[in-house]
This record gives C-alpha cells, sequence and structure tokens, in this order.
C-alpha cells in the first residue's frame, strides 16, 4: 500500500491545547524557504559589485531578465499604481513554482497540502479588499449590496469564494500529480520506473507546477487589479 498521509515528525506545544505539528510539510516548506533565502542573499551581496559601466555577469543578466520580464507582466495585468505589490506577487510566484517542482528533489510538495495553499489564498482575498476599500471605498462597499440589498449574502459568498476555490485548484492539481508519481513508485514493476517517471516528472512537477503557480499569481493579480478599478 502506498501511504499518502502527511508524516508527523515532531510538535511544540504551544499550550494546553495548541500543539504546532511539523509534518512533512512543514520541513519541506522551511527547506524551500532557506533555499529562497539563501538565493536572495547571495543575490543582494553579488548585487552590491555591478556596475552598471562594466560587462554584466551571468547573474546579473538573468536576475535583470526576470525582474523586468515581472515588471512588465504585472503592470500589463494591473497598473502602475500597485507596484507596490509587485515584490510580494513575485515572490509569491517563485515560492510557488519551488514548491510544486520539489517533487523532483525527492520533497514532498507543500502545495499539495491544503494547509499552505489556503492561507496564500487568503492573503491574496486580504489583498483584495485592502485594495479596494483603499481606491473605491464606496463603490467597493456598495458592491456587496447591488442590484439590491437583497444580494448581499450572495456577493459576500462570492467574494469568500474567490479564496476557496484558488486554494482548491491549486491543492487538487498538485495532489493529483503527487499521487499519481506515488503509485508509480509504490505499484510498478521495477523496469517501469526506471522509464516512466522521468517523462511524468518532466510534465506533473516541472510542466503542470509552472503552470499552476502561473494561474495562481495571475489570477490573485487580475482579483486585485479589479478591485483597484483596473
Amino acid at each position: 500500500m502506498v501511504d499518502f498521509s502527511i508524516e508527523v515528525y515532531s510538535y511544540i506545544r504551544v499550550t494546553d491545547n495548541v500543539v504546532f505539528l511539523i509534518t512533512s510539510t512543514t520541513i519541506a516548506t522551511w527547506i524551500i524557504m532557506g533555499v529562497l533565502i539563501a538565493f536572495g542573499i547571495v543575490v543582494r551581496i553579488q548585487s552590491r559589485q555591478w556596475d552598471p559601466v562594466k560587462k554584466p555577469t551571468r547573474l546579473q543578466n538573468i536576475m535583470e531578465m526576470c525582474v523586468e520580464t515581472f515588471e512588465k507582466f504585472f503592470r500589463s495585468s494591473a497598473s502602475e499604481k500597485l507596484d507596490y505589490l509587485a515584490p510580494w506577487f513575485f515572490t509569491l510566484f517563485a515560492f510557488l513554482l519551488f514548491s510544486n517542482i520539489s517533487g523532483v528533489f525527492g520533497i514532498r510538495n507543500p502545495t499539495a497540502d491544503w494547509g499552505v495553499t489556503f492561507p496564500l489564498a487568503v492573503t491574496s482575498f486580504i489583498l483584495i479588499q485592502f485594495v479596494g476599500f483603499r481606491y473605491h471605498p464606496k463603490s467597493h462597499l456598495k458592491g456587496f449590496i447591488e442590484p439590491n440589498f437583497l444580494f448581499l449574502p450572495l456577493n459576500i459568498m462570492g467574494e469568500l469564494a474567490k479564496p476557496i476555490s484558488l486554494s482548491f485548484r491549486l491543492f487538487g492539481n498538485i495532489l493529483g500529480g503527487f499521487i499519481l508519481m506515488s503509485l508509480l513508485y509504490g505499484l510498478a514493476p521495477f523496469v517501469v520506473r526506471l522509464i516512466f517517471p522521468v517523462a511524468l516528472h518532466l510534465y506533473f512537477d516541472i510542466a503542470a507546477g509552472a503552470l499552476q503557480a502561473f494561474i495562481f499569481t495571475v489570477l490573485s493579480l487580475t482579483f486585485v487589479g479589479l478591485a483597484a478599478g483596473d
């Protein structure tokens, strides 16, 4: 039998009724966060030596290309007045991308756990409401009672459905690939495991993982842009 459950390695007791579990998802998330933070520190240290007059290094070219590409994409999806949110969405995309493709390196995908995707979707939901009330407080609030106040419960449910649908879309797709790969490694004959996993990893972990990270970021950014009136 193949076990799809989340392993619990240890726990931290905060109070008598609150216990923080250290699971396989927690460990994988810490590893990915550590890699991203370490990479950010390296880029920060290297960037101090970058000189616009001298020939740019390979790392400088790669980082400038990534930042410029994301800035163009961000402004085409939202607007320049939301530029202060670009670092958050860039970080979100990077975290989701590494989380979705972590299966290639034998690490459990954190995004195959709804406890990871739902808080990220809730964060996007909070940004939607924040941007809406900041730029168009009256019209954003009025949107909850359109076309009349009888639709208030339905409009509230529609807003609450956004983070739920965002989280389940990402969670379901990544979990589906994780289950299929686990079944292959756990039940398939040895010869099959030597031939097919490479192609399946390219699809489920890399192609589908990158696509789902892109979709989650685009949808979140689109909702925020609409809330800002753009």
